[in-house]
């Protein structure tokens, strides 16, 4: 992370197994995700669109911050759900007043859905072996 220039705000964000910690810096409006360019990165339009989300709710102008982004775990759309996630949260610690807005659309709430685990006697999570009466 850049320590020269100044850092406004933090939020980390998760989503499945995906963790993001995202940073809010002075700027001139680049995204890195870990230390590649968003479209780099994340190469899917409507990924990119879901997780600047927050920003377009929040009607907050991004050409004055860098966005800088550390994503691990999970895959592609578990970590632009944690990006997502993790922005809201750094947008509300920069200004508490659009708490409400983004509660509103969805963008503070971490979605708690994973993937279920495999039980033991079975070939997946739900899926069972054919039944056999004889």
């Amino acid at each position: 992370m850049a320590t020269k220039d100044k850092v406004i705000s933090a939020g980390t964000g998760r989503r499945k197994t995906a963790c993001a910690r995202v940073t809010l810096v002075e700027g001139d409006g680049k995204w890195t995700v870990n230390r590649q360019p968003l479209e780099e990165y994340i190469t899917s339009e409507a990924l990119r669109d879901y997780l600047k989300q927050p920003i377009a709710i929040a009607g907050f102008d991004a050409s004055k911050v860098d966005v800088i982004v550390f994503a691990k775990g999970g895959g592609c759309s578990g970590q632009a759900g944690a990006i997502r996630h993790g922005l809201a949260r750094a947008l509300v610690e920069a200004d508490a007043n659009l708490r409400a807005a983004l509660k509103k659309a969805g963008c503070m709430t971490r979605d708690s859905r994973m993937k279920e685990r495999k039980k033991p006697g079975q070939p997946g999570a739900r899926k069972r072996f054919q039944f056999s009466k004889r």
